[in-house]
């Protein structure tokens, strides 16, 4: 991936992190947030695996995760 396209995916996903500061609904907010971290630690990797940004990042998109299923199943 070239650096150019690296950084628009790292603009990308700060778009989608303040983004998820505006909602007002939970599934909505996680949804986003974890759409934010996944791009963060695509730019990560593709930006020489910067592990400061990659490991937060992945850890909280399994946070995100976990309390979407754990959601979809309360509310099953």
């Amino acid at each position: 991936m070239s650096p150019e396209i690296a950084s628009y995916c790292g603009y990308t996903a700060s778009v989608f992190i303040v983004l998820s500061f505006v909602l007002k609904d939970i599934k909505k907010i996680r949804f986003v947030n974890m759409i934010g971290c996944i791009l963060f630690v695509i730019y990560g990797i593709y930006s020489g695996m910067l592990w400061p940004i990659i490991i937060p990042n992945a850890i909280l998109c399994f946070v995100q995760i976990y309390h979407l299923i754990k959601k979809e199943k309360v509310s099953s």
